[in-house]
C-alpha cells in the first residue's frame, strides 16, 4: 500500500491507495490542483459591483485571459478605468502591460472586455465596454502574437480604437462579445443584439482580410406558458459556445423571459431550462439534440423557444436558474455543462434572487455520455454566493468546478463523474466571488490559470491576480 496526498485548500490530506488501484491511477489520475504560483497583474483595478459582479471578472467573458504560443494574455481596466492588456511568457512572474487608447464609460459590470486571436494572421482582438449600446473594438498588428519574443509589447502595436469591427457596423444593442476559433482559421465574434427579454443571438466572421456579418441564429419571438403565466419575447441566454477537437460547435442555454407573468414571484427570476444546440457547418445551421435543423444564421428559421427538442433539463422560471453559466467538451467530442439552482427540496418558489441563491444555491454537472443519454450530477459544495461557477476538463477528462471565490471541486471521469469533492477551498485568495479561467492554456500545458480580484469596498480599487495550478500530467 502507498501513500498519496489530496490538496483541499490550505490543508494536505493523506489518502490511502491499494496495490491494486495503482495501476488504474497511473492510467488516468483523477482530479488533483498544486498551486504553481500567484502573479499580480494590477495593484489598483477598477473595483465596483454592479448585477451582483464586477467588470473585470464576469465569467461569461470568452476570453478575459487566454494563452497562446507560449504568452499568456490578460485584459482589464485600471483604477483610472483605462483599457489594459498584458502578456507574460508562461510561468514568468511578471507582466507587460499596454494601454489600447479606451476608458470604460460607465460603472456597469456588463461592459467587460473580451479578446480573441486571428490565427490567420496572428493579430490579438479586443471586443470591450458595451451593454445594449455601442461598442469599442481595438486589434493589434499583423503577427504580433505570432512573434512575441521578437515583437515589442507597446501601445503602437495597437490600433485605434473603432465603433465598428473594420467598418462592419452591427447592431445598436449590442452586449456579451465572445470571440471563438474556427476550425478553418477564420475567427468569429458572438454577441446578442437586443436586450434582455428580447434579444437574438448573432455571429461575426474574420477571415483575416475583413469582418463578415454572417446574421442572427435565435429568436426572441414565441410564446411560453409557465403554470403561473405566459410571455411573447425572450432571449437565449449562453452558457458558452465552443468548438470540440473535431470541429462541431456547441451550445447550452437557458431561456428568460420578458414578462414577469411566467414566475411565482415577482423577486425571482424568469430564466428557464437547458437547452443544447450544436452545428456542424461553423455556425452556419444549428440542430437540436437528436439532430435536427432547428434554425439557420441569418435565415427567416432561427431557433425559438417553441422548436421542439431543445430541452435537455427541463426547469420552471421558479427556482432562480442561472444563466451563462459555463461549458465544455471531453475527448470524445461529448458535451458538458456547469448549471446552477435553488433545487425543489428547498422550496418550490424563490422570492428573493440573490438571498434564495446564496443561502440555498446548488451547482450541477450536466453530460451526454457515451450511450446518447443526459446526466446531472448534483455538486455537494453549496454556492453561498448568487454568482456562476467556471467548468474545465482537463486531459484526463476529469472535470473539475471553479466555484465563486476560486474554490475548485473535481470529479473523475473513471468514476462517471459520480464523485465530486472539494479540491482547493480558496482560503487566502480573498477573491471577491467569480472568477475567469484561461480555458486555452489547460489543453496546451496542463495548467490551470484564475484570474481573480480581491474583495473589496465601495468603489476602493484592488488588486488583480492570476493564481495557477499544475493538474494531473
Amino acid at each position: 500500500m502507498r501513500r498519496r496526498t489530496l490538496l483541499t485548500g490550505a490543508l494536505a490530506v493523506p489518502v490511502l491507495a491499494t496495490a491494486g488501484t495503482t495501476a488504474r491511477a497511473a492510467a488516468a489520475p483523477g482530479p488533483s490542483v498544486t498551486p504553481a504560483g500567484r502573479t499580480t497583474l494590477d495593484s489598483r483595478a477598477i473595483y465596483f459591483v454592479s448585477y451582483d459582479g464586477l467588470v473585470n471578472n464576469n465569467s461569461f467573458q470568452k476570453n478575459g485571459i487566454l494563452t497562446h504560443k507560449g504568452h499568456q494574455y490578460a485584459a482589464w481596466y485600471t483604477a483610472d478605468r483605462n483599457a489594459v492588456v498584458g502578456r507574460r511568457a508562461l510561468g514568468a512572474g511578471t507582466w507587460q502591460t499596454v494601454r489600447v487608447g479606451h476608458t470604460l464609460r460607465y460603472d456597469d459590470s456588463h461592459n467587460v472586455i473580451s479578446m480573441g486571436v486571428s490565427r490567420t494572421d496572428g493579430r490579438l482582438h479586443l471586443h470591450m465596454d458595451s451593454h445594449s449600446d455601442g461598442f469599442t473594438y481595438v486589434k493589434s498588428a499583423a503577427h504580433l502574437l505570432d512573434d512575441p519574443t521578437e515583437l515589442s509589447w507597446t501601445a503602437s502595436r495597437f490600433g485605434a480604437p473603432q465603433s465598428t469591427l473594420d467598418g462592419l457596423t452591427l447592431t445598436p444593442q449590442f452586449t456579451y462579445p465572445q470571440f471563438v476559433a474556427a476550425p478553418n482559421g477564420r475567427l468569429q465574434l458572438s454577441y446578442r443584439a437586443g436586450v434582455s427579454g428580447n434579444g437574438r443571438n448573432a455571429l461575426a466572421e474574420y477571415d483575416g482580410r475583413r469582418w463578415t456579418e454572417l446574421g442572427e441564429w435565435s429568436s426572441s419571438a414565441g410564446t411560453y406558458r409557465s403554470e403561473h403565466g405566459s410571455s411573447t419575447a425572450r432571449n437565449m441566454y449562453l452558457h458558452g459556445i465552443d468548438y470540440d477537437r473535431r470541429g462541431r460547435l456547441h451550445a447550452f442555454f437557458t431561456w428568460r423571459e420578458r414578462s414577469g407573468a411566467v414566475m411565482c414571484s415577482g423577486g425571482g427570476i424568469t430564466n428557464h431550462d437547458t437547452g443544447y444546440v450544436y452545428s456542424d457547418d461553423r455556425g452556419r445551421t444549428w440542430r437540436n439534440d437528436a439532430g435536427t435543423v432547428v434554425g439557420t444564421t441569418g435565415g427567416a428559421d432561427r431557433v425559438s423557444v417553441t422548436d421542439a427538442g431543445l430541452v435537455v433539463d427541463p426547469l420552471n422560471p421558479d427556482h432562480s436558474l442561472m444563466n451563462q453559466e459555463s461549458q465544455s467538451t471531453d475527448s470524445a467530442g461529448r458535451p458538458h455543462a456547469i448549471i446552477s439552482y435553488v433545487p425543489g427540496r428547498f422550496g418550490q418558489c424563490t422570492t428573493d434572487y440573490v438571498a434564495d441563491r446564496t443561502a440555498h444555491g446548488r451547482a450541477f454537472h450536466l453530460r451526454k455520455d457515451a450511450s446518447g443519454a443526459w446526466r446531472k450530477t448534483e455538486i455537494p459544495v453549496p454556492l453561498n454566493s448568487s454568482q456562476r461557477t467556471r467548468l474545465v476538463l482537463d486531459r484526463y477528462d476529469n472535470a473539475y468546478a471553479v466555484f465563486p471565490y476560486g474554490r475548485i471541486a473535481g470529479a473523475s471521469a473513471a468514476s462517471g463523474y459520480t464523485d465530486w469533492r472539494l479540491l482547493y477551498d480558496g482560503s487566502g485568495l480573498n477573491a471577491f466571488g467569480e472568477v475567469l479561467v484561461d480555458e486555452t492554456r489547460v489543453a496546451l500545458d496542463g495548467v490551470l490559470s484564475v484570474m481573480y480580484q480581491e474583495r473589496s469596498s465601495g468603489t476602493t480599487p484592488s488588486a488583480l491576480h492570476v493564481v495557477d495550478f499544475r493538474l494531473p500530467a
